[in-house]
This record gives C-alpha cells, structure tokens and sequence, in this order.
C-alpha cells in the first residue's frame, strides 16, 4: 500500500506522488489522468476507481466525489484521499465496497485548485478565496491592510486597538475574550478589531482590509444560474472562464454515466443540499424526497445535519448563492451534495447553532465554551491570549485571538483523520444507490422455415431509476435504454429493429414506507424491467449478439444462440 498519513496535509507534489502510487499498486483498480490544467499549469488529477476486469468505468453507473476547490479549504483533499485508500485497501474484503467496484465506478478528483492550495500550505502561507488569477484586474489594488504574519511566528491572528471609540471589550470574566459594547456604553477601555497584518499607504485615520488582486471564487464560475460580478461575487466574466471550472464542466459533461456528486468544503459541520437560489417548491416532488432519504443516511453515517442550502444556509437572508456546484443537478439531473467538513462549535460542545446566522448572533456562553475547548483540547494553540506587538503604523497593540488556519479553516491535523473518515462509508453508500442494468432473461425460440423469435429482457437492480431524478426527465439529458442486435451471417430481420430505444426502468426509491395497499407506487409492478422481441430468419443458424446500455445504468452484453 502507498504510505499515506492522515494527520498532515499534503502540497501538490506529494499529492501527485500519492495517486500514481495507488495507480502503479492497484493498476486494475486505479487509473490516474490529467482532466485539464491549472491557471499556473498545473494538471488537475482525476483518480478512476473500478474493477476493470468487469468492465470498463464509462460502460458503469458512476459517482462523483471532488475536494479543495477554495483555496484553503485542504482537509476536503484529505477526504478524497480517504476514499480512495478504503476502496483499494478493502476490495475483496468487505463485501459493499467489492460490490461497489465490480459493479461501479468512482471519479475522484482530490484537489480541483492545485494553485491556491499551494498559497494556503506554503511556509509563510497568503490566502485567497479560490484561484490564483488575477481578477477582475489585473493590478494591484492600492492601500489597505494585508493579513498576513508580521511578528514571523508562522500564524496570522488579530490585532487589538486600543480605541476610545471601539466596539469591542473584554469579558468580565474571561479577559482573553472581546464582547460588543452596549449600545449607550461609555468610559471603558475599548478596543477596534482588525486582521493581524501591516497597512499600505495608512494616513492616520482610515484603516479598510486590503482586497485581494484575486478576487475569484471558483464556485460561483459554473453555468446553473451564473450571474455577473455585479450579483455574484468572485464569479468571473463567464460561465466556465476558468479553466479548473472548465475541465470539471467538460469531463461530466462527457461522463453521462455518472449519477451523482459530493464536493467536499469547510467548515460548518453539514451536509448542503440544492437548491442554493431557490425554495423546495421548486424541486420535482419526487427529488425532494430522494433527496431527504440520502440525506438521512448521511446524517446517521456521519452525525452532520442535512439541510437546503437555500432555506438554512444564506450569508444574506436577502441574497443568493448561484453559480456553484449544483449545476449537476439543475442541467444534468445529478444528485449534488456539498460537505462542509468540520465544526469548531460541535467540538466545543454546541450543538443547537444554525451555521451562518451563528456569526451574527449567539450567546456568549458559546464563546467561553470554544475558549475552553481549545484551552483543553488544542493545548491552547486555537485561542492565543493576547501578547504586546510593536506596530510600525499604529504603535502598540496586542495580537492574538483565534489561530483560523489552525483551528477553523480545516480540523486541525491531529483531529482530522476522525473527522473524516465517517463520509468514505456515505460515499460508498450513495454509489451503491445508483441505477444497475442487468440481465433478467434471454431466449431463441425456433418458429419454423429457418425463422426465430429471440426475447431479451432486462432490469434495473439500482435503488435509483434509470434517469436518476425528475429532474433529468425534465431536461432531457438522459436517453432510455437502448436495445441493440447483431445478425449472424446471412440472417435477416423480419420484425423489431437493428437499435431500439425500450425505455427508462424504475427504481426503489420511491417505495412507500410500510407494505400497505395504497402505497407502493411504482415498486408495486415491473416498471424496473424491459422486454424486447426480434424474429430472425436465419438459414444457417448461428449466434445473434445484444448489447443494451443506458447512460446512466451501465451496458449488458449477452448472447443467444438460434
């Protein structure tokens, strides 16, 4: 096995030894590509995972699993990593993830934006939301603070002002944390908050945070509901204007097969759900509820809440998130799922906060639970109680605070292999959901004068229908089965044809809850099976080939002889 430790994070290089490895130990399990080119040159790794002696990856139903496309968001590489380690280490051993791999196919992709990540993991790191290209211009923006480590210790904390007109005191009790100033408050000891960093251009008066030259958010560049930078953020001068964007937008679009997704974020300790523009109401009736019961088997596999990215998860009750992953839904009918790893509030023993909304307003008792947490937990290396620092421009001031980049942008290592792991067994889970083509009954039957009736008929055995989601039906991106026949020589066809479109097969998914007569829906026929029927004259016999594939479900082949 690769030698892979789950209590570091790796830079690019090391990454990219790490999935050719797997590539060279597991060759019938593990192919390794290049899906395209980072803004820096960078290849973007796609890591395919399947049994290939039971067939080819593109010939299977298939499952989508990405990390890292945020710039400092690295512990979703980690959880890429993770699966793939499981899934070879456990083939032939463990029977779902054996099943898995003869029968399916994985398309891991551990690290969409190898640029920024290798800012964030750098010795002195910077950190950008997304890519390393500069936007929108091309130019460096003038004056302001930049965040960055100026007393060298290897941390970017926050700096305390002292400020007759400031909106934050100390605790009370708890001197190390900083509470908001009553509304009418005067004659304290206040304090301004700023980002540890030094100030360009400072004229002894205004002080704003600095923006990045790279402004992009990769997640807000894809095509579903793209807006302009005036609505959206970060979202680039065109769908798909960025080319990690683009190599992901054109290897699903060419991969048909897949089912379904989960892009791995941080930080927030859930399990995000389409839509991110707009309500239920607006999802197919029997999506919502797929949606709901993968959504439950996450939360019991990995304790994360499930919940719509619309209706709990807005950093605006009056704005929107558009342009992100969830495309694969709204275009291609791909259940989407976007993980945000990691919750400093659930390690402190919070459990009753509603991610967002917590940041604009929680109780205080929050506060000293975190500071205890890290105080217990993290040896105090979380919340670092403020120390004295010579400023250049303002004198002095305290730094100190939290350590985001150890404590809150990702698990810290020595947590992050626990909080990682639960989500390999979801992943494996919802690729098993997927719809399976296979073979229900094949036969020739002989009708006289050197003529045949050849019967096939097949089923889906996936828990998912064939087309995955209404909402795929809706877009007409998926295709029914199609039923093909090859003639030995000097046969001919008299009735049925060379190719055929039967149809698309159900599924389970839509199962009532209890055996009773008025709710089994479609699980209560044969809406998951297919028949076809050709006749044949063939004066010489011989053996006639089938093939029926569906994009989604996979391809038979089988055989019948005359």
């Amino acid at each position: 096995m690769p030698e892979i430790h789950f209590d570091r994070y790796y830079r690019y290089d090391d990454l990219t030894r790490l999935v050719q490895a797997y590539a060279a130990e597991f060759p019938n399990l593990v192919s390794v590509q290049s899906m395209g080119k980072s803004y820096e040159g960078r290849d973007i790794w796609i890591v395919t995972v399947t049994n290939s002696e039971t067939g080819p990856a593109e010939e299977k139903p298939a499952f989508w699993v990405d990390g890292n496309i945020h710039a400092s968001e690295v512990s979703p590489s980690s959880a890429c990593l993770h699966l793939l380690n499981k899934l070879t280490a456990e083939y032939g051993k463990t029977a779902d993830i054996t099943r898995a791999l003869d029968t399916r196919a994985f398309y891991i992709c551990p690290r969409i934006n190898p640029d920024g990540a290798e800012w964030a993991l750098a010795d002195k790191p910077k950190i950008v939301r997304s890519s390393t290209r500069p936007y929108p211009y091309n130019e460096e923006p003038l004056g302001g603070l930049n965040n960055e480590d100026i007393d060298g210790d290897g941390r970017m904390l926050q700096m305390r002002v002292p400020d007759p007109n400031g909106q934050w005191k100390a605790h009370p009790d708890e001197p190390r944390l900083l509470i908001r100033r009553d509304p009418i408050e005067a004659g304290g000891t206040y304090y301004r908050l700023l980002p540890e960093g030094l100030i360009e251009d400072f004229d002894g008066v205004r002080i704003t945070v600095k923006p990045d030259k790279e402004g992009l958010d990769l997640n807000r560049n894809f095509p579903a509901s793209w807006r302009q930078e005036n609505e959206q953020r970060g979202a680039g001068p065109y769908p798909t204007s960025e080319p990690e964007v683009r190599a992901i937008v054109d290897f699903i679009s060419k991969h048909n097969n897949i089912s379904g997704g989960v892009t791995f974020h941080t930080f927030s300790g859930v399990l995000l759900r389409p839509f991110m523009d707009k309500p239920d109401t607006e999802m197919p009736a029997e999506d919502l509820w797929t949606y709901q019961k993968v959504g439950a088997k996450g939360t019991e596999i990995t304790s994360y809440p499930n919940i719509s990215t619309f209706h709990e998860f807005k950093y605006h009750p009056k704005q929107i998130i558009s342009g992100g992953f969830d495309w694969i839904y709204e275009h291609l009918g791909m259940y989407m799922w976007a993980v945000e790893i990691w919750s400093p509030q659930k390690q402190a023993g919070i459990t009753e906060y509603k991610y967002i909304e917590w940041y604009r307003e929680h109780p205080l008792e929050d506060d000293l639970k975190l500071i205890k947490w890290s105080d217990e937990a993290l040896g105090g290396k979380g919340y670092i109680d403020w120390y004295e620092f010579d400023h250049p421009q303002l004198g002095k001031v305290e730094l100190g605070g939290w350590d985001d980049l150890y404590a809150w942008s990702n698990p810290p290592s020595e947590y992050l292999e626990k909080e990682i792991t639960p989500f390999t067994d979801w992943l494996i889970w919802q690729c098993l959901t997927t719809p399976r083509l296979e073979l229900f009954d094949i036969k020739s039957t002989a009708l006289g004068d050197d003529s045949y009736l050849v019967q096939m008929a097949v089923h889906n055995t996936g828990w998912l229908p064939t087309y995955s989601s209404k909402k795929a039906l809706e877009k007409k991106v998926v295709r029914g089965v199609i039923a093909e026949i090859e003639l030995p020589e000097g046969a001919t066809l008299k009735t049925g044809k060379k190719r055929e479109e039967i149809g698309q097969l159900e599924g389970r998914a839509y199962t009532g809850v209890s055996a009773n007569p008025w709710a089994f829906g479609a699980s209560s026929n044969t809406a998951d099976r297919a028949k076809v029927e050709w006749v044949i004259h063939a004066p010489k016999g011989g053996t006639v080939k089938i093939k029926a594939r569906h994009d989604r479900a996979g391809v038979v082949n089988t055989e019948v002889k005359l």
